[in-house]
């Protein structure tokens, strides 16, 4: 059977340096390639467009990764911005939230990651908390800048999340900020020993829709990718 097509949402950069270049960039961590091909996908990276292209984009893939990334600008889900929240990427907001619509509708498989959990929140009517350490009293879900922290994950039984990670694990995380309220008909799939949401699922959905807050394309658990490449695979076949 033919490698399902997996789109991977990406950052754009307003300067980036390589060799004697400093320009404007789309790019993504290798991270999310690797694993999707690790996983038995074919990688592709989607820059930032116009949001009425996302449902053209997405009906061209098998699945979608929604990657990580800076804040959500609070305004998408009606909230004053807090003091710690990073600056807006109102275009990215704007792209990824119509990738995530496009594939709700079409009933493509998503896997959101961090930001990418976040956002699927936000557009669902959710909202999130902008500096979690003001919540839970410590730093422990994000290191010093550039550097994952680690904790321990609790999948909720019964859920998507336990059936694709039955066991507590231990992952690879960089967030100051969580999900709040959850949008409409999203579950919590997995929580931290603080009480964080690190997982939420869709059980509505036409399609495998799964999010985790934490980093898996920063480590070698490929469990989450290869849960969304064998549904896109199983989505690809049916269409055919």
């Amino acid at each position: 059977m033919s490698k399902p097509l997996i789109g991977i949402s990406t950052y754009l950069e307003t300067s980036v340096r390589w060799g004697v270049w400093d320009q404007a960039a789309a790019l993504l961590p290798a991270g999310y390639h690797r694993l999707v091909q690790r996983a038995g996908g074919l990688a592709t990276l989607l820059p930032p467009d116009a949001p009425d292209a996302a449902e053209a984009v997405v009906s061209r893939l098998d699945g979608l990764v929604v990657s990580g990334g800076p804040d959500v600008e609070p305004a998408r889900y009606g909230a004053e911005r807090h003091p710690r929240t990073g600056p807006a990427h109102t275009v990215r907001d704007a792209w990824e939230s119509a990738l995530i619509e496009a594939a709700l509708a079409a009933g493509r498989p998503l896997l959101g990651i961090c930001r990418g959990m976040q956002l699927l929140n936000v557009v669902l009517g959710g909202t999130l908390v902008q500096h979690l350490p003001d919540e839970v009293g410590h730093g422990g879900h994000c290191g010093p800048p550039g550097v994952f922290a680690r904790h321990t994950v609790k999948p909720v039984p019964g859920t998507l999340l336990a059936a694709t990670l039955p066991e507590e694990v231990t992952v690879s995380t960089y967030h100051h900020q969580a999900v709040d309220r959850l949008g409409a008909g999203l579950v919590a799939g997995a929580h931290a020993e603080d009480g964080t949401v690190e997982a939420v699922e869709l059980p509505t959905a036409k399609a495998f829709t799964l999010a985790v807050q934490w980093h898996p394309e920063a480590g070698e658990d490929l469990r989450v990718f290869e849960a969304l490449t064998a549904a896109a695979r199983r989505g690809a076949a049916r269409r055919r």
